[in-house]
């Protein structure tokens, strides 16, 4: 196994099934933050867990990795005597769908098509194999562009928006409690990971966060895939470093420069701490300059392997 570059991907949570196994998630706590009407956060390993509680009972939009289960269903309980109803998978890297198996006997499964597809077939992920996801993994409903599930007296609408993070990410908008999951989709105050092998794209990621943004009141909460609970402003200044540093890079494209003497001078000192997270400063230029010379190059192209 490649330990190296496994270990940074183990890290966001996206590596093969074996390494994820190889992690001890004893000492995980599922911390749980009130978000706005209805709506509650859970925070533990892997992408942040929307909750929705009422009297119709819970659902939850993703549910981290497989051996923390009962831990989510114990914080659960917490929020909630009720049932779980729903679970939603905003796409199907398994720090979002490793509790699927778990929760599938007891809710309905609800996930774009892709989702369906890709863990059914099984992928890879940066030269790891993912084995095919187990029959009471899988979503049972799945949907093309968008569905709505009526629960707990309000709307919650689930839009596809293809080929950002992956090509079968959703995007969640709980219409009566003023609260939208973004998924993996936004990376709060971070440099994202574009899952290329899985149709993901910057030029879509790019595209998808206008269009969200369009729809957005100025006092939604927003919840990322991964990161804090975060303003409409900080989706803003999400968008902001998406369209900054790719003009960064194209000019220095147009400059003549090649990807390395791109990676040695860096981006401006603003996006500095931007590259603190999984995915580095070299490894965010590198699928920048990838994407705009058509050469593919991405997460994993940079000088830490």
């Amino acid at each position: 196994m490649r330990k190296a570059c496994l270990g940074a991907l183990l890290g966001l949570g996206l590596a093969g099934l074996a390494a994820a196994q190889d992690r001890d998630f004893s000492k995980v706590e599922i911390k749980a933050t009130p978000v706005a009407g209805k709506v509650y956060m859970l925070e533990g390993a892997g992408g942040n867990i929307g909750v929705s509680v009422g009297s119709d009972g819970l659902l939850i939009v993703d549910d981290q990795f497989a051996p923390l289960a009962d831990k989510i269903r114990a914080a659960l309980k917490l929020l909630s005597p009720g049932p779980l109803a729903f679970v939603l998978n905003t796409h199907w890297h398994f720090d979002h769908t490793g509790g699927n198996e778990a929760f599938g006997s007891e809710a309905t499964i609800i996930a774009q098509e892709n989702v369906r597809r890709r863990m059914e077939k099984g992928q890879s992920l940066k030269g790891e194999q993912i084995a095919p996801a187990p029959p009471k993994a899988l979503p049972v409903i799945t949907f093309g562009e968008s569905v709505a599930v009526n629960f707990n007296g309000e709307e919650i609408r689930v839009l596809h928006y293809p080929h950002g993070h992956t090509d079968g990410d959703s995007v969640i908008f709980f219409t009566g409690s003023n609260v939208v999951h973004m998924g993996d989709e936004y990376f709060a105050g971070r440099f994202p990971f574009v899952d290329l092998e899985s149709g993901g794209s910057l030029a879509g990621l790019t595209e998808n966060i206008e269009k969200v943004l369009e729809k957005l009141p100025a006092d939604v909460k927003v919840i990322p895939g991964h990161g804090p609970l975060s303003t409409k402003a900080d989706l803003q200044g999400y968008l902001d470093m998406l369209k900054e540093t790719t003009a960064h890079v194209r000019q220095r494209i147009e400059a003549g420069k090649d990807l390395k003497a791109i990676q040695a001078e860096g981006l401006p000192e603003k996006w500095k701490e931007w590259g603190s997270g999984f995915i580095k400063t070299e490894d965010w230029i590198a699928l920048v300059h990838g994407s705009l010379t058509g050469k593919g190059a991405g997460p994993g192209s940079g000088t830490h392997h």
